[in-house]
């Protein structure tokens, strides 16, 4: 006899199915036999895998050069036994899905293990900051500590002000680093990857448990997401905060928002399996009137702490008023009136100028879906990125549509996640948020998506017998007229597909995470150089740079004014190569203030990287303004170049 372990029925039905000679988990044993728990075969082969990858893990880690990298990131410098250790930590989450229902732990630990293995090599073994740009928000926590005051509505150099009018991650990280009696944030931001994805997790799972009880369509969600949440969003920043506050409050709603006599509350009711009721009760209007007095700090929160996340609520929440199940439009009133009253205080001159800026963005979907760089992606580990990228959305995607298409009874439970989902979507018309709006709305889509592409990968509890038949048992599954497959057959395809699935999941994400890992890992020689000159700079100086994508390029920006000027498009930059100093001498200062440029290591690799300049030219560029009697080299060495201005008599 074949036994295999039942899983709890999901939020589209059907009875779970039977399993062992009682019908109870776990493989049946002979009477008085007692196996002992580390030797049982079913628990040997749940732990043993997880062991084998962290063994494999910690083997590989030391082997990972990652001061020398080259075009490829950090994609050939991983040594075979670290994608080994992926490979044996994907098949053991496979196993552990066949004891989810009774041991839902088990998942649990392979979920955290796979945000480990995939995030905290930077944090281990980096001795700098990972991204440039986190650096940036260490220097804004550094102007709170040393202002010990908020100045929203200062004019400082590259917009800088908009921290200051949403400052809740930056106050909170503040408080941690006198807590904590560190100087700065850099002792512990390389962790906020694995920070955020630990503590995801469980808003993750009370998500999705919403509309399902089978603990493997649950934590295979989680896992997707895990694996497909590649867009670089959760290193230490106000928008990795933002979308766990964001996800927090669309489960309270979801869970605790039903109104009465809904469809939903009627489906609960004519559930053919009664263990399926994954539809959650109606509240009374009392109860949701005080869910709104518990969310509104939680909201609030949201409002302080990141500018794009409450309007992705308020989209959400505007997208669930739509169904019967959860139209309460005072949640949305509210929501929206705390936004507003942020962005007309606190945040009133960037949305001012946000407001003034949409007579160009409205409308202009190419524009605003366009990629967050100015040129094109050259080199090969950029190249490859950019594609896994797009493949790994494309990917998740197809599997979510598959699910929505076949698994119609969950769609019918699940409709509330995947309207959240798709909600984000139409942002594409409004605005291209310093082209990031492409990544945001993905970021902000992808636990819906991640839940549906499960669906996709784990069946739906079959059964024999119940009520309708083989027949209605074949359309409890959710599978169309054309798709009628046996519970065996579609067992049969899924333990293929799920973890063929899984693990080219994980395998894409190494390439879109790390293939551009050159740009973002700077030596400690670079951040040196480059805090030496910003530190001993007076104040009111101009410092100039190709890029802000360096390390400390923000350091003191309270008190310096800078300028980036290679941030533009490929052909002007083109231009600017032909005579760099003269491009850059309208924009020097004329009242004696000094200037500097700072041409680095880092520089270099992400203007090539992200095609602002073509090959050789910033060589070019550091080149003919070492030469150009407009400057004067005060510091040469591997890791950069630094210039001073002479002065307009200096020519």
């Amino acid at each position: 006899m074949q036994h295999h372990v039942p899983a709890p029925a999901t939020g589209d039905g059907g009875p779970p199915p039977q399993s062992g000679a009682n019908g109870t988990a776990g493989p049946a044993h002979p009477p008085g036999h007692r196996p002992h728990y580390l030797t049982d075969p079913q628990t040997l082969f749940t732990w043993l895998p997880l062991a084998a990858a962290t063994a494999l893990w910690l083997y590989a880690l030391p082997r990972v050069d990652y001061r020398h990298m080259g075009d490829w990131g950090l994609l050939d410098k991983l040594p075979a036994a670290f994608f080994l250790s992926l490979a044996v930590l994907t098949a053991g989450f496979v196993v552990s899905l066949r004891r989810a229902g009774t041991a839902p732990w088990w998942p649990a630990l392979y979920s955290v293990a796979l945000l480990f293995a995939l995030k905290a090599p930077p944090a281990i073994l980096y001795d700098s900051v990972r991204y440039p740009w986190a650096s940036k928000h260490d220097a804004v926590v550094t102007h709170l500590l040393v202002n010990q005051e908020l100045r929203p509505n200062t004019p400082l150099s590259g917009n800088m002000a908009a921290y200051d009018q949403w400052p809740g991650f930056f106050t909170l990280n503040s408080a941690l680093v006198r807590a904590f009696g560190v100087q700065t944030t850099q002792s512990y931001l390389n962790w906020a990857a694995l920070f955020y994805g630990v503590v995801l997790i469980p808003v993750l799972v009370l998500l999705y448990r919403t509309f399902a009880e089978d603990w493997r369509l649950v934590w295979t969600g989680v896992w997707i997401f895990e694996a497909a949440n590649w867009v670089g969003q959760d290193y230490f920043s106000p928008q990795g905060l933002a979308l766990i506050l964001h996800l927090s409050v669309l489960a309270v709603v979801l869970r605790h928002f039903v109104r009465p006599g809904s469809a939903g509350e009627l489906r609960s009711r004519d559930r053919l399996d009664p263990a399926a009721a994954s539809v959650p009760p109606p509240t009374t209007a009392r109860q949701r009137a005080v869910c709104v007095a518990i969310l509104a700090p939680l909201i609030a929160a949201i409002n302080f702490t990141h500018q794009l996340t409450p309007v992705m609520l308020c989209v959400s929440l505007l997208a669930l008023n739509l169904t019967r199940r959860y139209r309460n439009p005072g949640l949305l009133v509210v929501t929206g009136v705390i936004m507003l009253i942020w962005d007309l205080t606190m945040g009133r001159d960037l949305f001012v100028e946000t407001l003034g800026s949409l007579k160009e963005s409205v409308g202009n979907l190419l524009n605003n879906s366009r990629a967050g760089y100015a040129g094109e992606l050259t080199g090969p580990g950029p190249v490859l990125q950019g594609r896994a990228d797009i493949v790994m959305v494309l990917v998740v995607a197809a599997l979510a549509a598959f699910a929505v298409l076949t698994r119609r009874r969950l769609l019918k439970s699940a409709l509330p996640l995947l309207l959240v989902s798709v909600a984000p979507v139409p942002m594409f018309a409004v605005n291209d948020y310093g082209g990031e709006m492409l990544f945001r709305v993905y970021l902000f889509g992808l636990p819906g998506a991640a839940f549906f592409a499960a669906a996709a990968l784990v069946p739906a509890p079959g059964g024999r017998g119940g009520r309708g038949g083989p027949g209605r048992t074949r359309e409890r599954a959710g599978l169309g007229p054309g798709l009628r497959l046996g519970p065996r057959t579609r067992r049969r395809v899924a333990a293929v597909a799920l973890p063929a699935v899984l693990l080219a999941l994980v395998a894409g994400f190494l390439p879109a995470y790390y293939g551009k890992e050159r740009m973002y890992y700077t030596p400690p020689a670079e951040t040196a150089l480059v805090t030496k000159v910003i530190d001993e700079a007076p104040r009111d100086s101009l410092i100039l740079a190709a890029t802000g994508s360096f390390p400390m390029a923000l350091h003191r920006y309270d008190q310096l004014e800078h300028w980036f000027f290679a941030e533009q498009a490929l052909p002007d930059n083109i231009r600017m190569l032909k005579d760099p100093a003269g491009f850059l001498l309208p924009g020097l200062p004329k009242d004696g203030r000094p200037a500097y440029v700072l041409l680095t290591r880092t520089q270099d690799i992400y203007t090539a990287g992200e095609g602002l300049l073509p090959p050789g030219g910033f060589a070019q560029l550091t080149a003919k303004l070492s030469a150009s009697p407009l400057f004067e080299v005060v510091e040469r060495s591997g890791y950069g170049t630094v210039l001073r201005y002479r002065g307009a008599g200096g020519r």
